[in-house]
């Protein structure tokens, strides 16, 4: 059996209000291989957001231990956390979260700014990314000037720029019409295709479709994890 990606041991998150606890997540415990293509669901309340915020290092565990990559980040500090954050995951978000006064080219190259790299370098490799989404024609258009589709285009062309081991996408079609949702799924497969890991959070049944594994979460705790018969099996 080849080594998770991700390796989540009895998970657990709760937050205080005074003296009371609220318990979120209860005891979560999963493995996501490399190129694999997961969906994250569950009902409002069920604790996907939580869980996508600590697979993403944006929030540490209460209790557990959370392996990425080889690396336990359950409790690592904040600071050490942000590197991990930069170096391994590339985040889409569903308010695209571009910088308004930067042109696309620039909102891809900025994560590549944090890794010291020449302004020149950082250019030509978002150019790159930027072909990946077929948006090279739009590269210089500010945000205001692209539509959602296009915004979130650039988005994922950041999420990807310094080759992070897992993409998390958070309601990545939120915002979007539904033939620009086919559109920007279809980008997910191919980054996914070329080996990439995918990890996809969402409420819409029609867009977990295109995942080859769903994990369900319910209270806290998963209540179901199915994989595709025809999809990825790890090694």
């Amino acid at each position: 059996m080849s080594t998770p990606i991700i390796h989540l041991d009895d998970i657990q998150k709760s937050y205080f209000m005074g003296k009371q606890e609220l318990p979120v997540l209860k005891g979560v415990s999963l493995d996501i291989f490399k190129n694999e293509y997961v969906a994250l669901m569950g009902p409002s309340g069920s604790g996907k957001s939580t869980l996508m915020n600590i697979l993403g290092c944006l929030d540490s565990p209460t209790s557990g231990i959370y392996i990425l990559n080889g690396k336990d980040v359950s409790k690592m500090p904040d600071n050490d956390l942000a590197d991990v954050r930069n170096q391994e995951i590339g985040f889409v978000f569903q308010q695209f979260n571009l910088m308004p006064r930067l042109t696309a080219v620039e909102n891809v190259a900025l994560p590549l700014v944090y890794a010291g790299i020449s302004k020149k370098r950082r250019t030509e490799i978002a150019m790159s990314v930027l072909e990946k989404v077929s948006l090279t024609d739009r590269s210089h258009h500010k945000p205001n000037e692209l539509s959602g589709g296009q915004c979130q285009r650039v988005a994922i062309a950041r999420a990807l720029v310094n080759n992070p081991s897992i993409i998390l996408a958070d309601e990545p079609t939120g915002n979007l019409d539904s033939k620009t949702s086919v559109e920007i799924m279809d980008i997910f497969g191919a980054i996914q295709s070329a080996g990439n890991t995918v990890v996809l959070v969402t409420h819409e049944e029609d867009i977990s479709n295109y995942a080859h594994r769903v994990i369900r979460l319910r209270d806290g705790l998963i209540e179901s994890d199915k994989r595709k018969v025809e999809a990825y099996q790890p090694a």
